[in-house]
């Protein structure tokens, strides 16, 4: 039997407080069968070949966190769907992200296995992380971290975090 899986929800880090979230890959599986139209508990075990009970665990964990909702669509015998709520829909550009990544450093000789299509302007695209300030693209080299208003005040003073967030 493997230990429990650490609780990252109170870190001081919204990375670290996501990945608890949807830090297993089933998770971020679910999610993007449902932005490719999934909703019901079927449709997301044939397309993922998820055992019921893991599926039925992520799905819980996903409406409890409010990125899904579930909607009565039966009666007799009580059927749900899934479906995204607004923070489900949220998560999008994380999939993208992750789908750039991908198809940048993983995609074979025969190419990326799934285009996405912007239907604004007609065209396929890729994801893009650019300042919200500037509009200009956020590489790693051009970007440092500083503590935000909700940096625990009892932490602010510890000399490693003093480290960790030094102005260059």
């Amino acid at each position: 039997m493997s230990p429990a899986r650490p609780s990252f929800a109170d870190w001081p880090c919204s990375v670290a407080r996501t990945v608890d979230i949807i830090g297993d890959a089933w998770t971020s599986l679910i999610l993007r069968e449902a932005f490719y139209g999934s909703c019901r508990f079927d449709e997301f075990q044939q397309q993922l070949g998820i055992a019921r009970n893991t599926l039925t665990d992520r799905l819980r964990r996903l409406v409890d966190e409010g990125l899904m909702e579930r909607r009565l669509y039966e009666s007799e015998p009580p059927r749900h769907e899934y479906r995204l709520t607004e923070k489900g829909r949220d998560f999008f550009p994380v999939l993208a992200a992750l789908t750039r990544w991908g198809d940048r450093w993983l995609a074979g000789e025969e190419g990326v296995p799934v285009t996405l299509h912007h239907e604004t302007c007609d065209q396929d695209a890729h994801a893009e992380a650019v300042c919200s300030s500037c509009g200009e693209p956020m590489r790693s080299e051009d970007t440092s971290v500083r503590m935000g208003p909700g940096y625990p005040e009892r932490l602010r003073t510890q000399p490693d975090v003093q480290r960790r967030f030094a102005q260059s």
